[in-house]
């Protein structure tokens, strides 16, 4: 018989499946938490998938289970990808939300732990119950909730970026086995406090008598950015407008005001209608993310003096702008600024100045008259454009208080180097013309009594006659 031989080929087909790549957790953290510190939570997010698995490890025949962890691989904090800051891992807090779309069960001895953070060292994110029966999960997705407390943005500086660290876990059968937690900080710059204007008032000349110079701070100015910065500004025109307080329009050149701050932040520079940077330095960010100064102007005090002293409105517009060191973002914002000076006046006549004596005791004197000058007799301030007047509190000369004949015109007064002479009267009289606006002009004073007047004098009773005299302004 003849035998036949069979042989059975047996054909083995292994698959290999690609190697899953690492799926890093991307968490953007909204400009509105950070800036205003306000507590971020995240909606519910991936970290890993589960295809297959049901319940989990334990170490021996059901007892002892095996919790799962996270550790972080790359350090305690979160490294910024191109700058040498990190944030604490303590920033960031996590808690499993759900896995196939339902917490799992927790038995009769297992716990969904609290928020935590991520550590060097195994940190469970679950407690299974003590023994696999009635313990259990869903195949799924395995999603958590981050948080990021408002104290964390108040005491971290973060800045525009991708903060990361390096995660792994411990379940085979979920994936990825290890992935990268990312924190994303969008560039942003913002101002927090708006200093939209600026009001200044002038009432007192003493003000241009100082020899300091004048400083208006515009307020604290606080800045909340992500980014480094620098404070640039610029005048709205080169001119500041003026206008008188009767009205009248005017210019002044705006590089007489200069801008600074009260600290190191700031350089001060002239004003002017083009940007300049005056930032000392880069402002960095910062922790809680916000910078804080405060600009002021500057105006010297012969500046001052010389181009805001006359009453009226004096306004421009300053135009701000934090703008990042690498000019890819910035934020603008304008302030009015109005000076209004008052009108205001004065007139002083020192102690020494107060008493004008005519003494007639010689026939030359009644003869041919006398003239006196009193040497800086006035001392006039006065911001607006004025006259100057003088008139007497009576029209007839008095001895020991009672009215006589003589008349107060025959003394006549007038500004020493001015053809104006005004012979005294109850009446006003003008002895200075269109006066333009002055501080602390000296005027040297003549008074006369001519010879017609002083022969009039003849045969009046030897006494002392007496007068009083008032200087006034009458603005124009």
């Amino acid at each position: 018989m003849k035998m036949r031989s069979f042989f059975l080929a047996a054909i083995f087909i292994v698959s290999l499946g690609s190697v899953m790549k690492a799926q890093d957790v991307y968490l953007s953290i909204p400009e509105n938490n950070i800036f205003n510190r306000v507590e971020f939570t995240s909606v519910p997010t991936r970290l890993m998938t589960n295809a297959n698995r049901t319940n989990w490890d334990y170490t021996f025949f059901g007892f002892g289970p095996i919790a799962p962890t996270f550790t972080s691989t790359s350090g305690p904090t979160f490294t910024h990808s191109s700058s040498l800051l990190t944030l604490p891992s303590s920033v960031l807090l996590w808690q499993l939300e759900s896995m196939g779309g339902q917490l799992p069960s927790v038995g009769l001895s297992g716990s969904l732990p609290g928020f935590q953070f991520f550590s060097t060292s195994s940190v469970k994110w679950f407690e299974p119950p003590s023994t696999s029966f009635g313990g259990g999960f869903n195949r799924g997705n395995i999603n958590f909730t981050f948080k990021i407390p408002a104290s964390q943005f108040a005491s971290n500086a973060f800045k525009a970026g991708n903060y990361s660290m390096d995660i792994a876990q411990n379940y085979n059968d979920f994936t990825p086995r290890n992935f990268k937690t990312i924190l994303v900080i969008s560039p942003s710059i913002k101002w927090v406090t708006t200093s939209l204007t600026k009001y200044i008032e002038i009432s007192s000349l003493n003000d241009y008598r100082s020899t300091g110079t004048r400083v208006w701070d515009l307020g604290n100015t606080e800045i909340a950015h992500t980014v480094d910065f620098n404070f640039w500004a610029k005048a709205a025109s080169n001119n500041v407008q003026f206008t008188s307080s009767k009205g009248v329009p005017a210019t002044r050149n705006i590089a007489s005001i200069k801008l600074g701050s009260n600290g190191p932040s700031l350089t001060t520079k002239a004003l002017s209608a083009n940007f300049q940077n005056f930032s000392a330095g880069n402002l960095n960010v910062v922790e809680g993310n916000r910078s804080s100064f405060i600009p002021e102007l500057y105006v010297s005090a012969d500046d001052f003096k010389n181009y805001f002293f006359e009453a009226g409105t004096y306004t421009f517009e300053l135009n701000l702008n934090v703008r990042s060191t690498d000019n890819s973002i910035n934020s603008l914002q304008n302030t009015a600024f109005q000076l209004k000076v008052l009108p205001r006046s004065e007139i002083t006549i020192p102690s020494s100045g107060r008493n004008v004596n005519f003494n007639f005791n010689t026939a030359t004197l009644y003869a041919n008259g006398q003239t006196q000058i009193i040497p800086n007799q006035i001392t006039l301030s006065n911001n607006e454009s004025f006259e100057l007047y003088v008139k007497s509190d009576e029209n007839y000369f008095k001895k020991s208080g009672l009215q006589t004949s003589i008349n107060s015109n025959i003394l006549q007064i007038g500004i020493d180097g001015s053809s104006v002479i005004a012979p005294l009267s109850k009446t006003p009289r003008k002895i200075l013309f269109n006066g333009t606006p002055v501080l602390d002009r000296q005027l040297n004073v003549r008074y006369t009594v001519s010879p017609a007047d002083a022969q009039s004098l003849v045969g009046k009773e030897n006494s002392t006659y007496s007068i009083n005299v008032y200087y006034s302004f009458t603005a124009i």
